[in-house]
Order: C-alpha cells, then sequence, then structure tokens
C-alpha cells in the first residue's frame, strides 16, 4: 500500500503512456471532435486547481530567502533551456522535434515539484515559491528562449506564445488565487477534488499527446526516452551543485535540484498543441513528462531515506 500511495501517480502515468501506443486511434478524436481541443482547457483547470493551492504569502519566500529564490529561479531558466539545446542539437533530432526539446527545457517547474521535495524531506516552501515565481516569469522567458534556441530549428511566433502562456497558465492561476482569498475552505468538497482532478487531467493530456504522435513515437521513442532522462538527471545534478557552490543549506540544494529538474510537461504540452504541432513538438512533453515523474518519485524515495546533515 505503501508503494501505491509513493509511486500511483508514476503508475498511473506510465499506464496512459501504453494505453495510448496500443490504442492510439481510440485518444485522436471521437466522431469529428479531435480530442487535442481537450489540452488547453484542460492545462487552464489544472493551473486554476494550483491557483486555489496557492496564495500571495507564497511569494513572501522571495523576501525572506532571496538567495535561495535568484539561485533556483536562475539555474532554472538558465541550465534546463541550455542543457536541452545541447540534447536537441547532439541527438541530431528532426527540426520539431528538437525544437518541443528545447520547449520542455524552457518552461517553468511542474507543480510535481512540491509533492516531490515533500518527499524528498527539501524545503517545500521553497519550492513553492519557485514554482510561483517561475510561472509567472514564463510569458516572458520561455518565448525568448524558444526564438533564440529553438528559433533555430523552426520558426517562433514570440507574440503568440506570450499570450498563449497568460491564457493557459496566468489567468487561471489569478482566477485561483482569487478563489483561494474569498472560498478556500467554504466549499471542502471542491478543495478536495481538485487534486483528483488535476492528476487526471495531466493523464488524459498525456495520453492525447501520445496518441497524437504514437507513429513518430514508435520511430525515435527510444532515443527520446534516453534524451528526456538526460535532460532529467543534468538539471538535478547541476540543480544541486548550483546550490552547493552558492553555499546552501542541503534541504534547499535539494529543493533546487527537484525545481530544477522536473519541468511542467503539461505547459509545453498546451504550447505545442496552439502550436498546431501536437504530434511532433508535442512529443517530447509526451516521454519526458512520464520519464520525470519516475526519476522525480525515484529520488524523492532516495533522500527520504537518507537523513539531512546541515552541518556539512
Amino acid at each position: 500500500m505503501q508503494f501505491l500511495k509513493r509511486y500511483g501517480f508514476t503508475l498511473s502515468i506510465v499506464l496512459a503512456v501504453i494505453i495510448a501506443m496500443i490504442w492510439p486511434q481510440y485518444f485522436r478524436a471521437v466522431g469529428d471532435y479531435k480530442l487535442s481541443n481537450l489540452i488547453i482547457p484542460l492545462l487552464q483547470i489544472i493551473m486554476f486547481g494550483m491557483g486555489t493551492e496557492m496564495s500571495l504569502s507564497d511569494f513572501a519566500g522571495v523576501i525572506k530567502t532571496p538567495k535561495s529564490v535568484l539561485i533556483g529561479v536562475s539555474a532554472q531558466f538558465i541550465i534546463m533551456p541550455l542543457v536541452g539545446f545541447a540534447i536537441a542539437t547532439g541527438f541530431g533530432f528532426e527540426p520539431e522535434v528538437a525544437a518541443g526539446i528545447i520547449l520542455v527545457g524552457s518552461v517553468p517547474c511542474g507543480v510535481a515539484s512540491n509533492v516531490i521535495s515533500y518527499l524528498a524531506k527539501a524545503n517545500v516552501a521553497l519550492s513553492v515559491t519557485l514554482t510561483a515565481v517561475g510561472t509567472l516569469l514564463a510569458p516572458i522567458i520561455t518565448p525568448l528562449w524558444m526564438k533564440v534556441l529553438a528559433g533555430q530549428f523552426i520558426e517562433v511566433d514570440v507574440m503568440a506564445m506570450v499570450i498563449d502562456i497568460i491564457k493557459i497558465v496566468i489567468v487561471p492561476i489569478a482566477a485561483g488565487l482569487v478563489f483561494n482569498a474569498l472560498l478556500k475552505g467554504k466549499l471542502a468538497w471542491l478543495d478536495k477534488a481538485m487534486p483528483i482532478v488535476s492528476m487526471a487531467g495531466i493523464a488524459l493530456i498525456i495520453v492525447v499527446i501520445t496518441a497524437a504522435g504514437r507513429d513518430n513515437l514508435m520511430k525515435i521513442g527510444l532515443l527520446l526516452i534516453l534524451a528526456a532522462f538526460l535532460h532529467n538527471t543534468a538539471g538535478y545534478l547541476l540543480g544541486y551543485w548550483s546550490g552547493k557552490l552558492f553555499g546552501l543549506k542541503e534541504r534547499d540544494c535539494r529543493t533546487i535540484a527537484i525545481e530544477v529538474g522536473l519541468q511542467n510537461a503539461g505547459l509545453a504540452s498546451g504550447l505545442s498543441n496552439a502550436m498546431g504541432k501536437a504530434s511532433t513538438i508535442g512529443l517530447a512533453s509526451a516521454v519526458f513528462g512520464p520519464v520525470m515523474n519516475t526519476t522525480g518519485s525515484i529520488l524523492a524515495s532516495y533522500w527520504h531515506r537518507k537523513p539531512l546533515d546541515e552541518k556539512k
């Protein structure tokens, strides 16, 4: 039972990918309606749920621990886009697949990082602050990195991407913050339902993206898994040692490692779909999501058993 509690979400994501690979025809369309049209609304619901779990106090960490926040956000938005570009270039992927890898590297950390930080005995308050700050910076930094790096592979419309991120992320989170401020605790059933809805939404997004790109995944799936693993683990390692380099405590180093390594693959899926390239640019997010959830769960389990030595 303990195993299922700890790895249940990861197992559900892996199962979703397997189902979509075996029976892709059921997850591409229902009649004339393309299921890919559900991706952005589902993401907006997930981001609204994220907003309901946040408050303005989550941003207070910028004032309380400015050094850790600055290091964490800088590492997130410098390390991952550049590592993604290096992997995309080194592996020689097709232009749109390469752009998808860079897109995953250029989005902020995902909300799953907060849960992983808790399980890893990291600094959960710092994790929440880094997620909040990184998400707010995404409309500026993600399109810029895409223009600079992915622009070498595909044409990138910066303003269109800015608008998409605001629509997918900022507006729903703002609505969630308002909900939290006005109604938090007054609708207990909704408070309990949102995490379940969010997890189901993530699984459905991965199923739809995987089904859309199934044929391409059959050709380059193993190579993309390797690319995802390298990108992900590089984030953990470089994020952790970025904290060590600047003398942060062990708990903060673990937090930054997790925040840097775990990307918001769901947002990358939504942006690739908004670009009309879910079956090519979206391939990376379809593969990277399950890989990140798997390695994140393993890392959390390892650190959970390893005592913190703050004196070291």
